[in-house]
């Protein structure tokens, strides 16, 4: 599996972008956007104007079980800069359980990724849970991120707004 093809990557070196997974229909990739701001999803502040990557992965790759069939959960795309890695969920569900979704969506990517070679040359691994309708990381959150860098090695964040 190839995390990094080139024909689901964006590049940017604006101060502020976004990214956005447009729905419907839900089969599109993820993708990064500098103009419309009425569309992003997650807003990524990049302050120091570095050349950062983002590759769309949901509906571009393939996650295969032990078994050889089809994982049904990926994460919608990754940022990639410097020897950084930040997988990033988005969504604008409202549910009660939009969280877990999203968390168990970042595990099972992040578990691919780190059996891959290229796992190993990022010193700094993060994830993003970005939601539109929650802009804003509440200290409820707390318990999860901690759980979710205990058992993935990745810093976890849930808020719509990335930092570089």
């Amino acid at each position: 599996m190839n995390f990094f093809d080139s024909k689901y990557q964006y590049i940017s070196n604006k101060t502020i972008f976004g990214l956005c997974d447009d729905e419907p229909p839900p089969h599109k990739p993820a993708y990064l956007d500098e103009n419309d701001g009425s569309k992003w999803i997650a807003i990524v502040e990049n302050d120091a104007q570095i050349k950062v990557k983002f590759v769309a992965l949901d509906h571009c790759i393939k996650l295969l079980k032990p078994d050889g069939k089809s994982e049904d959960r990926c994460s919608d795309g990754l940022l990639e800069y410097n020897s950084t890695i930040i997988f990033v969920e988005l969504t604008t569900a409202t549910h009660k359980n939009w969280k877990s979704d999203k968390d168990d969506q970042l595990r099972v990517t992040i578990s691919h990724f780190e059996r891959t070679k290229e796992a190993k040359q990022y010193k700094v691994k993060k994830a993003c849970i970005a939601n539109s309708n929650f802009r804003v990381l509440r200290p409820s959150y707390q318990a999860r991120m901690e759980r979710f860098l205990i058992d993935t090695g990745y810093d976890l964040s849930i808020e719509n707004r990335i930092k570089i």
